[in-house]
């Protein structure tokens, strides 16, 4: 499973688990020339690119996730974490789903962190 952590991502996180499972693919949105992007066009480019998506953002990224769904527009899914969760939970639950699961399993799906 392919992730991308959008620009507001808390990249203690990421870091976190790069250096525990460091097989994972995930990518930082700013790392790929889209710092300062809006969240249609993240959303798009990891579309294209076939990555879930990490943010923190319920307030509007969830809302231009679910018109991409509407619109019939790829989204290999969103994960909503919530900023007060703590980091090692985020990051035990994230490692969960790159270790187990199928590709394209996420597909047109918002999943709300914990998964617990």
């Amino acid at each position: 499973m392919k992730f991308a952590a959008d620009e507001n991502f808390n990249n203690d996180i990421v870091r976190g688990i790069v250096r525990r499972r460091p097989k994972t693919d995930i990518v930082r949105v700013q790392d790929v020339g889209l710092g300062g992007a809006d969240d249609p066009q993240v959303l798009a480019w990891a579309a294209s690119e076939g990555r879930a998506l990490l943010t923190h953002d319920a307030a509007t990224m969830t809302t231009f996730a679910y018109d991409r769904v509407a619109q019939k527009k790829r989204m290999p899914g969103l994960f909503e974490v919530g900023s007060h969760l703590a980091v090692r939970d985020v990051i035990d639950d994230i490692i969960l789903l790159a270790e187990c699961s199928l590709e394209d399993e996420w597909e047109g799906q918002v999943i709300y962190l914990p998964l617990r």
